[in-house]
């Protein structure tokens, strides 16, 4: 049974970045990956929009934090906006470090456009290939810490529970058949969408909210912004007969 400090659930962008967090905070740290696929067949590879960070003197944090607050239709946990809004640039920078290849203005900058409803151009991207370069960069930067031990083709079914706190996972391993208990102090789940429960959509055949999943059933409540949307929309509409 293997034993991890931290157990990062999913291999895409999200679950290789934390991954690498994780071992810079503390380089004698144990970090267990787990994947279904691949990492550099995740579904990172499709996004072709970009990054948002505010990379501009004309553009503003409270800008971008207002845009994406909006755009979540006020779901969004405004603290945790405000946390990513600021770290965004950094970010932006720090992949650059790790050989993201950012198209470029003629001057040098990096180039943005606007995308996905922000009012101001604040989108990074790389050629149509953003989420390709993006996670070749990070996966390729993770390669130099032997603190990260990947299981790919490892698909999680359980989360351990005991004492109401997560202990770590029951994987599949998908070439051999065997189920395995992995366990860590803490565990962080970085799976991805589900966008394959609708009918029509550009989402590839593995993002199917595995982990939205295993926190639901081991008793964590998720919240149906799908629901939401249509409750207040039905307000709305209400509220608007009443006044007329």
């Amino acid at each position: 049974m293997e034993s991890y400090d931290v157990l990062v659930v999913g291999g895409g962008l999200a679950g290789i970045r934390a991954a690498i967090a994780a071992v810079e905070a503390n380089p004698r740290i144990r970090v267990g990956m787990v994947s279904k696929v691949y990492p550099m067949r995740s579904h990172t590879v499709s996004a072709e929009g970009g990054a948002a960070a505010v990379m501009r003197p004309e553009d503003s944090y409270e800008t971008h934090a207002f845009d994406t607050i909006k755009g979540s239709d006020y779901l969004a946990d405004q603290d945790v906006v405000e946390a990513f809004v600021r770290e965004a640039p950094i970010e932006i920078i720090q992949m650059e470090h790790w050989g993201c290849p950012w198209s470029r203005d003629e001057d040098g900058k990096i180039s943005v456009r606007p995308f996905g409803g922000m009012t101001t151009w604040r989108t990074c991207f790389a050629a149509d290939k953003s989420g390709f370069h993006m996670l070749h960069a990070v996966f390729q930067t993770s390669l130099k810490y032997p603190q990260i031990i990947r299981h790919d083709e490892a698909f999680v079914t359980k989360l351990l529970v005991e004492d109401s706190r997560c202990v770590g996972v029951v994987a599949l391993d998908m070439k051999t058949g065997r189920f395995d208990a992995i366990t860590a102090r803490s565990v962080i789940l970085a799976t991805g969408g589900l966008g394959r429960v609708y009918a029509f959509t550009t989402n590839g055949n593995i993002c199917t909210g595995d982990g939205m999943a295993l926190a639901y059933r081991a008793g964590v409540g998720l919240k149906d912004m799908e629901t939401t949307s249509r409750t207040k929309w039905s307000w709305v509409r209400a509220t608007s007969s009443r006044a007329r």
